[in-house]
């Protein structure tokens, strides 16, 4: 989910972390709830599946090669917990840890929504022998915290949006993003996803610096924060796309996706590799994964089947964004922290960049470092640094040494022989002498003379 607060665009520079604007955050951790007392406001979202439940392994499933990666982890002994809608109770997902609600009085298993369920299923949802849909890291647990939602709204509510409500409408904002993530660290949360964006214009007010703090307790405590980031609108805070590159070149910043390196974030692409057009580049992005015609968990009550679509007015639409990018990563992440629990969260997030799949050798504002590849990830000998490690620091070049001659001992040995040698020879030679002119005289015949 993308949404934001509109202003006027100008350069922005990476962020600036502040340690001290955790306070907020840590308050509202241990006690989740909305900021303020709220009431549904819509009707809950009817995901379906158009059709029968697939056979095969969706395309942005079978593209990562999962049954390779199982061989060596499926998620085992891993939290992920999904920042989120909520995530409904499911018989695929029957390791769902309730995390508590910052949108209205539940305990974070009702998705009205049917956003965060979605997002849980693609990261840990179990095989069924009925279809060929399963989690990432099918043996991993989720710890479903809902934050987010579009059916419920304040109950004195007022027009318009303000600084770092997530969205236009609804209920949801960057500070109680932030409660969330604290909360998710503290309740054993290995990896966290969050498939939601604030947006606002460059050198507008982003409003999130407790969660600039949050994302960055997570990664001080070893837990990997993964970060949708966000999709094209057609207008608010989303519509400006950062065309260019680098930080001169933002005209949208994307929070918490933009708090690199405390952030894995993620870019969408389609079946065919090439980035999606709906996803918002920038140079925080580091990886992507599929974010088109996506088929996960239905999240209505009681529900036990798929969904692949959702209704809008103009008719059934696929499901598609860089919110289920995201979990793919998530999932990836999962699979990592159970099969080297030794590496550190920038580890991880390193391992994932390094054995990502891009078009070239360097970094893309649209896909990052490129496709996650799980296979490659799990099994790949990296070296402690990338090769590129250092490349920018000068270096002084040394003077190259005169390299030494020949060694000149087997050439005077060899001098010192031939010489030894003609002189034998010639004592020979002058030793032989008086003895072949003896032997001349002896065999002197005068008849043998012509006159």
């Amino acid at each position: 989910m993308v949404f934001g607060w509109p202003g006027a665009a100008a350069a922005v520079a990476p962020p600036t972390v502040d340690p001290g604007a955790l306070g907020a955050a840590l308050e509202l951790s241990g006690n989740p709830r909305p900021l303020e007392p709220t009431v549904p406001g819509a009707e809950c979202a009817q995901p379906l599946l158009a059709g029968a439940p697939p056979v095969d392994p969706p395309a942005s499933q079978r593209v990562l090669d999962l049954p390779s990666a199982w061989q060596f982890s499926r998620g085992a002994g891993q939290k992920v917990a999904v920042i989120d809608t909520g995530v409904s109770r499911h018989p695929r997902l029957p390791a769902l840890q309730p995390g508590g609600d910052f949108v209205f009085t539940g305990d974070g298993t009702d998705d009205c929504d049917g956003h965060g369920t979605l997002v849980a299923g693609i990261i840990a949802a179990r095989p069924s022998p009925e279809d060929g849909f399963v989690g990432v890291a099918p043996d991993a647990e989720i710890l479903s915290i809902r934050q987010l939602s579009l059916a419920f709204k304040p109950a004195a509510s007022e027009s318009g949006s303000a600084p770092g409500d997530i969205a236009t409408s609804g209920y949801g904002n960057v500070l109680t993003l932030a409660g969330a993530v604290v909360r998710a660290v503290d309740m054993g949360a290995t990896v966290i996803n969050i498939s939601e964006v604030a947006c606002s214009a460059a050198g507008t007010d982003t409003a999130d610096a407790a969660l600039g703090a949050a994302v960055k307790y997570a990664y001080d405590h070893n837990v990997v924060v993964v970060a949708a980031a966000g999709n094209l609108q057609s207008d608010g805070a989303c519509k400006d796309q950062n065309s260019g590159t680098g930080w001169n070149a933002v005209q949208t910043v994307a929070s918490p996706a933009w708090f690199d390196p405390y952030v894995l974030s993620v870019g969408s692409v389609d079946a065919d590799g090439s980035a999606s057009e709906l996803s918002l580049n920038g140079p925080w992005i580091d990886v992507a994964a599929i974010g088109r015609n996506i088929v996960s968990l239905d999240s209505k009550p009681n529900a036990t089947g798929l969904v692949d679509g959702v209704q809008s007015p103009e008719g059934i639409r696929p499901i598609e964004g860089t919110s289920f990018a995201a979990p793919y990563v998530s999932g990836l992440a999962a699979l990592l922290r159970s099969r080297f629990p030794d590496l550190t969260a920038a580890q991880v997030i390193d391992r994932i960049e390094r054995t990502a799949h891009g078009p070239g050798t360097d970094h893309d504002n649209r896909i990052g470092y490129g496709m996650i590849d799980p296979l490659a990830a799990l099994t790949a000998e990296l070296p402690d640094q990338p090769v590129s490690a250092g490349a920018e620091v000068p270096r002084a070049i040394p003077t190259p040494l005169r390299p030494p001659g020949p060694d000149p001992l087997p050439r005077k040995v060899a001098i010192i022989g031939s010489i030894t040698c003609l002189v034998v020879l010639g004592i020979s030679a002058a030793v032989s002498i008086p003895f072949r002119r003896k032997r001349e005289d002896e065999n002197f015949d005068p008849d043998q003379i012509d006159l």
